[in-house]
């Protein structure tokens, strides 16, 4: 797992994949959908954030979605952009029907900010405890608060070592929990370690769980120590599991992952043609409420 202390904001990341193709080992199902993806404006940016991105507009990435047999996506504002969500909301407003959103607000947002974030199909708030800008756990009771009154989700980028100090307050909550790049652990200490323990714990009190990163947390170039702990998750919460590309890939200084490849990885997740369709296609659809019609 990498080392993202070691980064700075000067280091500029590398290009995401140039050739994005969609999977070799299964058939997309009608309707899939990328849980989790960002798009990048130009500057300026959060001063506090741990990385520079190059950047990657909406086209681009609806360009990756076409490519890999993609339907529809998730747009996850990145720590990179802080609470500024202008360049996430303009691409909402843009393709109201085929995108949604997960938004960065600081607690002293107001009514109206929240208003316009709705409007233009935010469906959801992230919070980061982690170096690299993001809004951190301080202030969760106001964003339970929030979330409750927009009927929105929470999202947690915690890294695994901490998540058992936070596992009984977020498993309190009364807003859907949703957690980031498979518990954001290193993937080698396996399924029978504490981390996954405290997911599990989590998904057994109802909370979803993001099969995304695995590039991140992965100790092997192939990515395989991630496949015990996602079997681990899928098979606890079936239908609280979604697959996301954490495209562009921002904040990661080993070689590119394929997207093609980070989706033959979900054939080794779920080997089953149903439970992807369910993890592709019927859970990110009503957890991201593509159903529903929004007005920019």
């Amino acid at each position: 797992m990498e080392d993202f202390a070691a980064r700075g904001k000067d280091v500029v990341c590398p290009a995401p994949d140039a050739e994005p193709g969609p999977p070799s080992r299964y058939a997309m199902p009608a309707g899939a959908v990328d849980a989790h993806a960002h798009v990048i404006g130009p500057p300026p940016y959060n001063p506090e954030r741990g990385y520079t991105p190059s950047v990657h507009p909406v086209d681009e990435y609806l360009g990756v979605l076409d490519a890999c047999g993609l339907a529809s996506g998730v747009l996850v504002q990145p720590t990179v952009h802080g609470d500024d969500n202008r360049v996430m909301l303009a691409a909402l407003r843009a393709h109201p029907a085929r995108l949604r959103g997960v938004a960065v607000l600081a607690p002293t947002a107001s009514d109206r900010d929240i208003a316009t974030l709705k409007d233009a199909g935010t469906v959801g708030l992230r919070l980061v405890a982690a170096a690299s800008g993001g809004q951190g756990l301080a202030d969760l009771d106001r964003y339970e608060a929030l979330c409750r009154d927009a009927g929105w989700h929470l999202q947690f980028m915690v890294n695994g070592d901490r998540l058992g100090a936070v596992a009984a307050r977020l498993r309190a909550l009364r807003v859907p929990v949703v957690i980031d790049h498979l518990g954001y652990f290193p993937a080698d200490l396996g399924p029978e370690s504490t981390a996954v323990h405290d997911i599990l714990s989590l998904l057994d009190a109802g909370a979803w769980i993001k099969l995304s990163g695995a590039f991140r947390v992965a100790s092997r170039a192939d990515l395989a120590d991630t496949v015990p702990i996602a079997r681990a998750f899928i098979a606890a919460a079936p239908d609280r599991c979604v697959w996301g590309s954490d495209w562009p890939h921002v904040n990661f200084r080993k070689p590119m992952p394929r997207m093609g490849e980070l989706l033959d990885l979900l054939a080794q997740w779920a080997p089953d043609a149903a439970q992807r369709r369910r993890i592709l296609v019927d859970n990110p659809r009503r957890l991201y409420r593509f159903d529903e019609v929004f007005h920019a």
